[in-house]
């Protein structure tokens, strides 16, 4: 499920969000380089992070902007390689539009658990809230639709998981409350997803019923 078997061609053709975030996030390191440093608090604020400092409240669309913001070429390349891999199935399951919500939805989530769990100043942007959303969009997927995901792809979403999380625990400056915030944002946003198209499903096969 996770092996990236595509070509350029064939992955834009069957990832179109997916690799236009991919290329949001390039397009806005290259953007903020040319400006100072993707690495300068100064720029990382003029271009839209996430920030408690004090005695100034940072603007609503900061939520949103900062998931598309990457601090250095390594967060970079880090996020856009889980993207890249892990994110293509979830397009192909939900659709475009449901696809693209839950990784904003999931973005927001993580971004306001990190603004709540913070005690001490802070700069922040990345992806990971979102990613980390798809992973708890999978985990619920995992647990409710066993008819979608198998035993060997469960295996690979569990470790995928651990794996963030431990290294979100032991890994410098890293984000674990946006990671955490993200990975709920993932399950609560997949139950409503999946609550919907049983419902529209029920209705349709009830008016089938009806005119049968």
């Amino acid at each position: 499920m996770f092996v990236r078997t595509e070509s350029f061609k064939q992955y834009i053709r069957l990832y179109p969000i997916t690799s236009l975030l991919i290329l949001a996030n390039i397009v806005m390191l290259i953007l903020m380089e040319i400006s100072g440093s993707s690495q300068e608090s100064i720029t990382l604020l003029k271009f839209g992070a996430l920030f408690d400092l004090p005695d100034i409240q940072p603007e609503a669309w900061r939520y949103v902007s900062a998931i598309f913001l990457h601090i250095g070429v390594t967060h970079l390349l880090f996020n856009c390689f889980a993207l890249c891999v892990f994110a293509p199935p979830l397009e192909l399951m939900l659709g475009k539009w449901r696809y693209a919500l839950l990784y904003v939805v999931c973005g927001i989530f993580g971004n306001l658990m990190s603004q709540w769990m913070h005690k001490d100043y802070f700069v922040s942007a990345g992806a990971s809230g979102a990613i980390f959303g798809i992973y708890g969009a999978y985990l619920f997927l995992a647990l409710f639709r066993k008819d979608i995901i198998d035993s060997q792809t469960k295996k690979t979403i569990a470790t995928i998981i651990g794996v963030g999380f431990i290294s979100s625990i032991v890994v410098p400056n890293v984000d674990l409350y946006a990671h955490l915030g993200g990975f709920i944002g993932g399950l609560v946003v997949m139950a409503l997803i999946s609550l919907s198209i049983r419902r529209r499903y029920r209705k349709r096969m009830e008016a089938e019923q009806r005119f049968s």
